[in-house]
């Protein structure tokens, strides 16, 4: 096996989403992505309300951190194989070039930080998680994979 793909997610404050984003593609991914988080303007902090969701899936919280993006561009960061935007503030923001040429793609979720539904938040992050995992993205190009990705975006919106 080759090696696993480096997964960046992005979320301005890197407090909620991105963290789930982080941990459910780590797991669920099992060796084959390894997944980052980060955010434009990190808050400094892990949302509580994440960490109890997270908990109460099974979920390992050691470790989790909100963190800048800077610290994924440059000649020391890990080259970045998929960034995936998961509020649509990041999706609109100029990012720094990241280390490879990354396929990017939105999965816009609501801030369960400002509605208090984190249980909707992860639901809908781990559905899409669950389908990317089912993609042969070894056997696709980048064109086919930004469709790919774009496409578990739209089928995860039903997933409520």
């Amino acid at each position: 096996m080759s090696r696993p793909r480096n997964i960046l997610v992005l979320c301005t404050g890197n407090s909620a989403r991105s963290i789930l984003g982080e941990v459910l593609i780590n797991e669920l991914g099992r060796g084959r992505f390894r997944a980052y988080s980060a955010g434009s303007q990190p808050t400094g902090r892990v949302n509580p309300g994440a960490i109890d969701k997270l908990e109460c899936e099974g979920h390992s919280v050691d470790g989790l951190a909100s963190k800048s993006w800077d610290r994924f561009s440059g000649d020391d960061a890990p080259e970045i194989d998929i960034v995936i935007t998961v509020c649509d503030n990041a999706a609109g923001e100029s990012c720094p070039l990241w280390n490879g040429a990354p396929v990017t793609t939105h999965w816009g979720i609501p801030d369960p930080a400002s509605d208090k539904d984190f249980d909707a938040a992860y639901r809908r992050l781990r559905y899409r998680v669950e389908a990317m995992l089912e993609l042969r993205i070894e056997d696709m190009d980048a064109a086919e994979l930004s469709t790919a990705l774009d496409e578990v975006h739209c089928s995860g919106c039903r997933a409520t």
